[in-house]
């Protein structure tokens, strides 16, 4: 976020709903049936774009109008949202991988026999 989005907001910004993850969704009219209306996200922590729930995502990107204010998951198969963990200390890697606690370096070694013609 910088000096431009903060003055933007404080002038022509009205608060619509704060998700789960305490970001602040924001538009600079109440009619969000309005195709010209700006909407944008202050995050809560730092600026990372899959911080943002899929349900909110298609608010900001006008795919549905009414602000996804009381979501629930429909399914009982629906996840809630992972942030992206890639170069954080619980990153996935798979088990072939140096980095991932279960790296067996001789059962990579004995994984295979080499071709010989």
């Amino acid at each position: 976020m910088n000096l431009g989005t903060v003055i933007y907001t404080l002038l022509f910004g009205k608060f619509v709903a704060k998700d789960h993850l305490g970001n602040k969704y924001y538009s600079n009219t109440k009619n969000f049936n309005n195709t010209n209306a700006k909407r944008w996200v202050i995050f809560k922590d730092s600026i990372e774009a899959t911080k943002i729930p899929p349900h909110w995502h298609a608010w900001l990107h006008k795919t549905i109008h009414k602000p996804p204010t009381n979501y629930s998951h429909k399914y009982s198969w629906q996840k809630d949202l992972e942030p992206n963990l890639t170069g954080t200390t619980k990153a996935y890697f798979p088990s072939s991988h140096p980095l991932s606690s279960s790296y067996n370096p001789e059962k990579e070694k004995n994984d295979y026999e080499s071709w010989t013609p």
